[in-house]
C-alpha cells in the first residue's frame, strides 16, 4: 500500500457531460477528496466502464491553462487531454487532472520561463535560468486520490517515465506504459525533443525530424 501519513477520502462525486470543441461528446463523474497531501484541489475524471478483471487505464494530466483552455499550440498538452478522454471512456478508467500548472512551478512562471524559450533556451534550460527545477511535479496526492478511488492496479497513459516511476514508488502496482499519440506541429517540436532528449519522453525523434520550429 502506497506510505502515506494522512489517507485521502473521497468528498464529492457528481456526473458531468463532456463537450469538446471538435463535437465529441462523453459523460464522466467528477470526484473531490479530502486529505490531499499538498493541499491542492485536485481532480479525477472518471470514464467508462472497465470490464470486471481488466486493468484500468489512467492518465496523469497536469493542468496546463495556455494549452487546455487556450489552444496554444506551444505545447501538446491540449491534444493529449482530448485523445486522454476519449482512450479511457472506451476502455474505462480514470483522468486525474493534477494542479501543477508547468510542470509544477505555477503559471507566471511558466509564462517567464517562455519568454526565455523566445530567445533560445529550450523548455528545461528557460527553468534552470529562472533558477526553478526542470520538474518539480510530485505525483504523492496522485496516488491518494488512486487509493481513494480503489484502484492499486493500472495501465498508465503516458509518454513520461517519471510518472510511472513514482507511481511505483509509491505502492501503485503499474502494469504497463501506454503511449500517447504526437502532437508535434512547427511551433511545439522543439518542446517535445526537448522531452525526449532531456526527460527520456517515450516520442519518436524521428517522426519531428521533419518539422521546423517557427
Amino acid at each position: 500500500m502506497p506510505d502515506f501519513t494522512v489517507a485521502a477520502t473521497q468528498r464529492a462525486r457528481v456526473r458531468v457531460p463532456l463537450r469538446f470543441q471538435d463535437g465529441y461528446r462523453v459523460d464522466a463523474e467528477l470526484v473531490t477528496f479530502h486529505g490531499l497531501t499538498d493541499g491542492l484541489e485536485h481532480v479525477a475524471v472518471v470514464l467508462g466502464d472497465p470490464t470486471p478483471g481488466t486493468t484500468p487505464l489512467v492518465r496523469l494530466h497536469s493542468e496546463c491553462l495556455t494549452g487546455d483552455v487556450f489552444g496554444s499550440a506551444r505545447c501538446d498538452c491540449g491534444p493529449q487531454l482530448r485523445e486522454a478522454v476519449e482512450r479511457i471512456a472506451e476502455r474505462g478508467g480514470v483522468l486525474l487532472y493534477l494542479r501543477q500548472e508547468g510542470r509544477g512551478i505555477g503559471l507566471y512562471n511558466k509564462l517567464d520561463a517562455y519568454a526565455l524559450q523566445d530567445q533560445g533556451l529550450d523548455t528545461y534550460a528557460a527553468n534552470a535560468a529562472l533558477g526553478l527545477p526542470e520538474d518539480a511535479r510530485d505525483y504523492t496526492a496522485a496516488a491518494q486520490m488512486l487509493t481513494a478511488l480503489g484502484i492499486g492496479e493500472l495501465d498508465l497513459l503516458s509518454n513520461n517515465p517519471d510518472k510511472a516511476d513514482q507511481l511505483r514508488a509509491l505502492g501503485i502496482q503499474v502494469q504497463g506504459r501506454v503511449p500517447t499519440g504526437v502532437f508535434a506541429t512547427p511551433d511545439n517540436v522543439r518542446y517535445l525533443r526537448a522531452k525526449v532528449l532531456q526527460t527520456q519522453h517515450t516520442l519518436p525523434l524521428g517522426e519531428l525530424a521533419g518539422l521546423n520550429a517557427g
